[in-house]
């Protein structure tokens, strides 16, 4: 199979070499849209309690998740002086006519309810529901009502959060940071592969691979966006193996190309040689990681799965860039491939070398050697047995971003996570009312749960708010769900909620975990 490419990429090679570049166009054109379609998300295990929790909520309850929370700080005046509460209504007033508010709700506007209140009395919450229901426009959009309120407004201090507004802050601190990171590796990757290769010419192929492998990746992101959620971590996913593997395989066919020109041998019976021996090397090196991140598609969570996507994409297309454009590329340029000389020992080729050495040093001491690198490697992974999963929060942000900043100040002043309390169902709710009843006076009494509403009644389901002290992505956050899951509880009872979602996600993954590392096994 090689062998037949080799001769057809030989004696094709411009004619491959231009479809291949005329895809690659298109594909980096196309897939250059995925940006504004990434999603932040993705870490919930949709066949969860939490989950289904969720379609209750918006089901039978009609209930949705404000979107952007604002903190209105009077300073040193009280929330419910009447200046400070004509201004506050004022600024409602100006959120309530946004045209893609669907309604705002305020500790003003719900008559002054405690929950809404800061526990020193001079700031409040404002919630803003949205119109809409795509991810992409809800992310916009938390950047807008970011950027218009967030500050000063008539002598109070404005905090934007909530989920909009962080997801945007999340989504451009990673594409500006991938900008940034681009920007310094990319130069810096080309100067020590001109060490490595040698010349100019040899030191431009890995880049050819990689560059190749990231924007097919981007085409075929962008045609998943179409069908179903992928996270914007993806992108380092892509950009790190896309650049690494480019350099990985380059290195294997450039070298055993500029071998087999060594030998004496014309363009066409080298480029057959080296598909057949670095070329195999090269797929079945790509295969079989293809095959290992294909274990991430195993987890529930849509944003592991993405990472399996992306890596198993790129991956695969740079197996196909390194086996179809670069040997084109290598068969028009032949001898050339070695031109702009900046390293002469990098060109020549040597029968015996430090590498060799090592190679024969390490095959006279097999044992020893396995042995070594065996402790090594345990010594390396020991630390798994205290492994902590978590999700991304306001604390990845830097602490001079006005998200971040909105989120310890919330954290500071509010004594409960009002804006992501604890949801309880209990679907027969109606019929269970003594033991509901029984069940929230034990769930009072759970350290870390501040206060619990009083049930909610739609036909025969019913549904119960407890606000909790602790954030909800923490390992405490987990733990406290474990503790409301271990009360005896009316059957059917769900609990749901940012920190039960949290608690789900990490069990899943541990749930998983040994079918992932049986399938790489």
């Amino acid at each position: 199979m090689f062998e037949r490419l080799g001769h057809l990429i030989a004696r094709k090679k411009k004619a491959v070499l231009a479809l291949f570049l005329l895809a690659t166009v298109l594909a980096g054109g196309i897939g250059s849209q995925v940006f504004a379609r990434f999603d932040s998300g993705g870490y919930s295990d949709p066949k969860s309690d939490s989950a289904q929790v969720w379609d209750y909520l918006d089901e039978t309850f009609k209930v949705k998740d404000p979107s952007v929370v604002f903190v209105v700080d009077a300073k040193n005046k009280s929330v419910d002086d009447p200046a400070v509460t004509a201004t506050a209504q004022e600024l409602e007033s100006q959120l309530r006519a946004e045209p893609s508010a669907e309604s705002v709700l305020s500790y003003w506007s719900s008559g002054g309810a405690p929950s809404l209140k800061s526990k020193s009395g001079t700031s409040a919450l404002v919630f803003v529901y949205l119109k809409s229901n795509d991810f992409t426009e809800i992310d916009k959009l938390g950047g807008q009502y970011q950027e218009k309120y967030d500050g000063q407004f008539k002598g109070l201090n404005v905090y934007a959060s909530g989920g909009a507004v962080f997801a945007n802050a999340i989504n451009g601190r990673i594409q500006d940071d991938l900008k940034l990171s681009e920007t310094i590796s990319i130069p810096l990757t080309f100067l020590l592969l001109l060490f490595v290769f040698g010349a100019m010419a040899a030191s431009a192929m890995p880049l050819i691979v990689g560059i190749t492998a990231i924007l097919g990746t981007f085409f075929v992101m962008y045609l998943l966006t179409l069908i179903t959620d992928v996270s914007i971590f993806a992108l380092n996913l892509t950009t790190g193996l896309g650049l690494g593997l480019g350099i990985d395989y380059a290195l294997l066919m450039v070298n055993r190309f500029r071998e087999e020109l060594a030998r004496g041998l014309d363009n066409e019976s080298a480029i057959v040689n080296t598909l057949r021996s670095a070329g195999k090397t090269v797929f079945y090196s790509g295969l079989t990681v293809v095959l290992t991140l294909i274990s991430l598609t195993f987890f529930p969570q849509n944003f592991l799965k993405s990472m399996g996507y992306a890596g198993a994409a790129v991956v695969a297309l740079a197996v196909v860039g390194a086996l179809i454009p670069l040997p084109a590329i290598l068969a028009i340029l032949g001898n050339k491939i070695n031109k702009g000389v900046v390293r002469k020992n990098g060109i020549v080729q040597k029968e015996d070398g430090r590498w060799s050495r090592i190679a024969r040093f390490v095959m006279r001491r097999p044992v020893s050697v396995v042995t070594a690198s065996l402790a090594i490697l345990f010594l390396l992974i020991s630390p798994i047995t205290n492994i902590k999963f978590s999700q991304i929060d306001s604390d990845v942000l830097p602490k001079t971003d006005r998200a971040y900043i909105a989120s310890q100040f919330i954290a500071t002043e509010f004594p409960g996570q009002e804006s992501n309390p604890i949801e309880i169902i209990f679907p027969n709710g109606a019929q269970q009312k003594e033991e509901v009843t029984n069940y929230l006076a034990n769930l009072s009494k759970i350290p870390g749960i501040v206060r619990v509403g009083e049930p909610q009644f739609q036909g025969n389901a019913a549904r119960v708010v407890a606000i909790h002290s602790m954030k909800p992505r923490t390992p405490e956050g987990e733990d406290l769900i474990h503790k409301i899951r271990d009360l005896n509880s009316p059957e059917g009872t769900l609990v749901g909620g940012i920190a039960a979602d949290y608690a789900d996600t990490q069990g899943a993954i541990s749930r998983t975990l040994p079918a992932v590392l049986g399938w790489i096994m």
